[in-house]
């Protein structure tokens, strides 16, 4: 029960019950003492008037707990842990279960300090992330050019070749600081996001034909199916929304793993929001990795994101693009076998 329901019930209560026992020990007093020959402030009747003071002091003493103990205390709590938030040393989460404003206040809080910690996490990983990307081929270029400077008789064909490996991999340093500035640069375009109405069968229809021959082109077979009507609107900057969807599909393709991959779309509403499903019959990825796949650059496997490309940026976008939508998305283990990622639209 909310506070503001649960405290006035609770001083109408107490009043009630104060009132009733007034009533109860006047009753009584005017039995014993009727007529009553002076007034009630007459030092005889004082004394008799003391337990409806001592009523009232009772009832008094108990809202000053129950406000003490179910309000006061949980909230100097509250304060004391923010001044205690660490992300570097994160503390177990606050436990109480309530179902009042103060037990959602304290759940908002865990919330907001796994956040921070998440946060932290993402930073750090994204500066070893760059760090590690651009090590590797730099080490490579240094080792190059030390082996040409130091050998200067080689062969022109084993120079040709230093040359062009020097070439590749600086070509790599170049491709992961663009998939980088683009990253950055979508963040700061969707602060500014503007969107627009569409229907929900229109852009599934869309989305459905433009993928439909693109995967064909690599053998790979889109399945599409949902159960939208025409009265279904969504309001998206359709282009960022594109954006998720061939992020969705190239995940699938990049890393579904298998020659006879399958790839499946499908749609439906529930409640208030639109629900959008991308899924494939690939490898998958391990349970363990489910929660951390929309982590900036995390990649379930590093000498995979090597082979394939990529800095492990793609599914962080999607859930950016998703979110400034005031939707969700998650994954999960397809019944197909693979990778099932699933987004919400509010309606």
């Amino acid at each position: 029960m909310k506070l503001k329901i649960k405290l006035p019930l609770l001083f109408l209560l107490m009043l009630l019950i104060l009132m009733f026992s007034i009533g109860l020990y006047l009753k009584f007093i005017f039995a014993v003492y009727s007529p009553i020959r002076t007034t009630l402030l007459d030092s005889p009747y004082v004394v008799l008037l003391l337990p409806i003071f001592v009523i009232a002091g009772c009832i008094f003493s108990i809202l000053i707990i129950y406000i003490h103990f179910r309000i006061e205390q949980p909230i100097r709590r509250l304060n004391a842990r923010l001044e205690e938030v660490n992300v570097v040393r994160p503390l177990p989460p606050l436990a109480l279960k309530r179902k009042d404003e103060i037990g959602e206040l304290y759940n908002h809080f865990n919330k907001m300090e796994h956040r921070l910690q998440l946060a932290h996490r993402e930073q750090t990983d994204m500066l070893a992330a760059i760090a590690h990307d651009l090590k590797t081929p730099l080490t490579s270029i240094n080792g190059f050019t030390e082996l040409l400077a130091t050998h200067q008789n080689l062969p022109e064909a084993e120079k040709q070749e230093y040359y062009e490996l020097i070439q590749r991999k600086s070509a790599y340093m170049v491709e992961l600081l663009n998939d980088f500035s683009s990253f950055t640069k979508e963040k700061s375009e969707l602060e500014s996001m503007t969107a627009k109405p569409v229907k929900a069968t229109e852009l599934f229809a869309d989305i459905a034909f433009e993928y439909e021959y693109e995967l064909a082109g690599l053998d790979i077979e889109l399945v599409c199916r949902h159960s939208f009507t025409d009265s279904i609107w969504l309001t998206v900057n359709e282009p960022m929304l594109r954006r998720v969807f061939g992020n969705l599909f190239s995940n699938a393709v990049r890393y579904g793993g298998k020659p006879d991959l399958k790839v499946y779309m499908t749609g439906y509403l529930r409640e208030h929001h639109a629900y959008f499903q991308i899924e494939d019959n690939g490898i998958g990825v391990p349970d363990q990795d489910m929660s951390s796949l929309f982590l900036k650059f995390f990649t379930v496997d590093p000498s995979r994101q090597i082979r394939k490309g990529g800095l492990g940026l793609g599914l962080a976008s999607c859930k950016s693009i998703i979110e400034h939508h005031g939707g969700e998305i998650t994954a999960f283990s397809s019944e197909y076998g693979g990778l099932g990622i699933r987004f919400s639209l509010p309606l």
